[in-house]
């Protein structure tokens, strides 16, 4: 049985369509993460199945209970916000126990439930803290360990990480990865994070404009996106757009600045207008293969490991290679040819 179901669902809100004829199923375990911009509708989407905003249309099912009536209260799920939501005035054991004290339980269960929960978000030690005496990823995770204290079916995060900075970020994001796989607690994160949504997730969901353009497992979704939304939105993007010729396997796409494109192509893929999609990291500065293409470095961006080089062609198209070297070692004007493996140009219908 899967954990949830969404059928589709739609919210709209005074002639504005937000989430528009949404279908979706979650697996029990699973870790699948609503990716989009904002105004994509991915915080609408999480709040219809929080219980926090009733759907115009369609059913919602947790488990084997739909709930689509049924107030946020009664759905069993732990619910993680950006701003935290802490109370200030209760120290992190209280805040920890708040659902519980809520529930009724006997204080020698919440007594156990809290520290387990502590426990589980490393936070041992700090029970008598209040909020204001920890640091950004602290107070994240003890909203975390109270998100998860009451034992839900379902864990739902609306921008967790959003207000931490980098570097606490990555770290809180290794824990959330980590206390997830342990509890093994279905979780649906809502983010406009794309490096976070690649790292932490088993399936993506891209939404834009309250449709789902994409669900699929994040490197799939990355390496071989359905369409251009998807494939600019998901990183760096050379995309080449023009007319699909040839017959077979290959075929070779023509742009109108006069770039022919070798690219693998289904056997019932017809010729006519279509996107090639050449990621930067697969490309190659100074290589020899037969696919290449010449042209100047206009700037060359250091990054800690790599290198990221924006170089214009002589038709004027700028292109971005990446290149897994620590060294700066092509330089602003210099001459290069850019080259790939023509098993790494994906085809996208240009209507997609």
């Amino acid at each position: 049985m899967s954990a949830i179901e969404l059928a589709g669902i739609g919210k709209r809100y005074a002639g504005v369509t937000a989430v528009d004829d949404v279908s979706l199923t979650v697996a029990q375990g699973e870790f699948l993460t609503i990716l989009g911009p904002s105004g994509s509708g991915k915080s609408t989407l999480l709040n219809l199945i929080a219980g926090l905003t009733a759907p115009t249309q369609g059913r919602i099912r947790i488990g084997a209970r739909d709930v689509t009536e049924l107030p946020s209260a009664a759905r069993n799920v732990g619910l993680v916000f950006q701003s935290y939501a802490l109370f200030p005035n209760m120290n992190v054991a209280a805040n920890v126990a708040f659902p519980l004290d809520v529930r009724g339980l006997e204080r020698a269960e919440i007594e156990r439930r809290v520290d387990e929960a502590l426990r589980l978000v490393r936070l041992t030690g700090l029970e008598r803290r209040r909020p204001s005496e920890l640091s950004g990823g602290q107070q994240q995770r003890v909203a975390l360990a109270r998100a998860i204290v009451f034992r839900p079916d379902i864990l739902l995060l609306d921008e967790p990480l959003a207000a931490l900075d980098r570097k606490l970020r990555e770290e809180v994001r290794t824990e959330l990865r980590r206390l997830q796989r342990v509890l093994g607690i279905t979780t649906i994160l809502v983010t406009h994070d794309q490096e976070e949504a690649l790292s932490l997730s088993d399936r993506v969901v891209v939404l834009e404009s309250g449709r789902v353009r994409q669900t699929d497992a994040p490197s799939e979704a990355y390496q071989r996106p359905r369409n251009r939304f998807v494939a600019e939105f998901l990183g760096l993007a050379n995309l080449f757009e023009g007319r699909l010729q040839g017959t077979g396997a290959q075929r070779i796409l023509r742009t109108e600045d006069g770039i022919s494109i070798a690219v693998p192509a289904p056997g019932d893929r017809s010729d006519g207008d279509a996107i090639v999609l050449l990621r930067p990291e697969r490309l190659m500065i100074g290589g020899t293969g037969p696919d290449r293409l010449s042209g100047r470095v206009t700037d060359a961006v250091f990054l800690g490991q790599m290198v990221r080089y924006h170089v214009t062609l002589a038709n004027g198209r700028e292109m971005v290679a990446v290149a897994n070297d620590s060294a700066i070692r092509h330089a602003h004007g210099d001459e290069v040819t850019i080259s790939w493996d023509p098993g790494d140009a994906w085809l996208i219908p240009r209507d997609g």
